[in-house]
């Protein structure tokens, strides 16, 4: 491809009124709509004079602006262009929205919060969010773990540096996904930079766990709870036996735990699937130095009786390739290198390696993590904790509005990334026409994903399904 250089080609004037640059806005807002977003910010919303007045619009605009790709309050103007008061009303300048923002408090964040869970229940119902398997024998992960949001400068509001050594403020998500479907985010928490990774992991497990048990998806088994060793305490794994889940944690390999290791035999481990391993089909053997075993474990044994939980201690070990501590000598016996996780699923559901296997999923929440960072969560844009705290949750409700926008399209871009969706469906340009008191798009001939657009804007803007008997 190149420039064509003909005379038409040769000027750029921006005149267009009738112009809009993201119209799958239109079906997205319609199925936001249609989940009530702005009937519950409008409820459950009290933002305090005149800056939270109309909290449902505001809060739709916001919205709004993240699904078509705002990562600031500036960005925000993106939605006051060309024909876009032709197609929606109410569109707040970037200064009112910011000003809305930094009125939240701490109650006003939680009350966006219950906002964010009944949302997400509508959407669910609109839309196969999370989907099983039809004989209903599959689980439903929920996986916890933070991430450093990075900031520059002391101006803003509880930054500081924590595990990462990076400036920052520390969110903690926790999602939910089958392996049929892709992660969406049932509960969050903007904490300050230097917090440890438990803090409030507690009342945050609960809220996933209550959250969840809300959306449609049909398991006979118990949702799994997934988290890395930073997680490994008694009160987030009885927080979770409490929610009626199992539990998968790393655990940190203390001198209990290697005293436990050591009493695996050798005739114990079984070779599994991992790097750089051969399947053997002579023999239907997996070739690797990848190995698992399995023992029972009793943790948290220092606490009281009613703490301690039974379960069982999953071993995965592989070579010890560090040639640094050999100083140039081969070692005589192969050394190791352990790795180990405590669970409560029953071994009937889940042997040694479907468990292991399992708990590997568990990485799936670093995908979330990258996802808001190249989107809505690219920084933080204001110097109040609060209201960074609603602007996370807020990247939230836009991530997960633009997830069941995209499930709506089919298995295509069901499991897509925001970016992939927002280039697909959502920043699609088109012309604003009005014959007969009826307003029509008119898109880009050729569009490659002309199909999917059309199944999304047939679904959220046309009439309602007939009902069933």
């Amino acid at each position: 491809m190149q420039l064509c250089h003909t005379p038409r080609a040769t000027s750029a004037v921006f005149d267009d009124p009738n112009l809009v640059s993201s119209a799958g806005l239109v079906p997205v807002l319609a199925l936001a709509r249609s989940a009530g977003l702005q009937e519950l910010a409008q409820a459950h919303l009290t933002v305090p004079t005149d800056k939270g007045a109309n909290a449902g619009l505001k809060v739709s605009s916001l919205v709004a602006g993240m699904v078509a790709g705002a990562d600031s309050i500036d960005d925000m103007a993106l939605l006051r262009h060309g024909g876009m008061g032709r197609v929606f009303t109410n569109a707040y300048a970037p200064s009112t929205l910011g000003s809305f923002l930094r009125t939240f408090s701490f109650g006003h964040v939680r009350q966006l919060d219950a906002v964010a869970s009944r949302f997400l229940a509508g959407l669910a119902e609109q839309a196969p969010l999370i989907v099983t398997s039809p004989d209903t024998s599959e689980r439903v992960m929920i996986d916890i773990d933070d991430t450093i949001v990075e900031v520059h400068g002391h101006a803003k509001q509880g930054s500081g540096y924590g595990y990462s050594g990076v400036r920052g403020l520390n969110a903690l998500l926790a999602v939910v996904s089958t392996s049929q479907s892709a992660p969406v985010i049932v509960a969050h928490r903007l904490r300050k930079g230097s917090c440890g990774s438990p803090r409030g992991a507690k009342r945050l497990v609960a809220d996933a766990l209550k959250t969840t048990s809300k959306l449609p998806a049909k398991s006979d088994l118990r949702p799994m709870l997934r988290a890395d060793s930073a997680f490994y305490g008694a009160e987030v794994v009885n927080a979770a036996l409490r929610g009626g889940a199992d539990i998968s944690v790393t655990v940190r390999m203390d001198p209990k735990v290697k005293a436990a290791i050591a009493t695996i035999g050798d005739d114990a481990w079984t070779t599994i699937e991992y790097t750089d391993a051969v399947f053997d089909e002579p023999t239907n053997t997996w070739v690797s130095r990848a190995e698992v075993a399995e023992i029972p474990f009793t943790a948290f044994t220092s606490k009281k009786k009613a703490d301690q939980v039974t379960g069982r201690l999953v071993v995965r070990r592989i070579p010890d390739l560090n040639t640094s501590a050999k100083n140039g000598q081969e070692t005589l016996f192969d050394t190791w290198r352990f790795h180990a996780f405590f669970t409560t699923t029953d071994p009937a559901v889940a042997g040694t390696v479907a468990a292991d296997k399992t708990h590997r999923g568990h990485a799936i929440i670093e995908q979330v993590h990258s996802d808001l960072k190249g989107s809505a969560l690219a920084h933080l844009p204001s110097g109040k904790f609060a209201a960074n705290a609603a602007w996370l949750v807020l990247a939230v409700i836009a991530f997960n509005l633009t997830r069941a926008a995209a499930t709506i399209t089919g298995p295509g871009l069901a499991k897509a990334t925001t970016a992939t969706i927002r280039r697909k469906l959502i920043a699609v340009p088109a012309r604003v026409a009005s014959s007969a008191r009826r307003v029509t798009l008119h898109l880009p001939t050729g569009w490659p994903w002309e199909t999917a657009w059309s199944d999304l804007f047939t679904r959220a803007c046309g009439p309602p399904p007939a009902p069933t008997t």
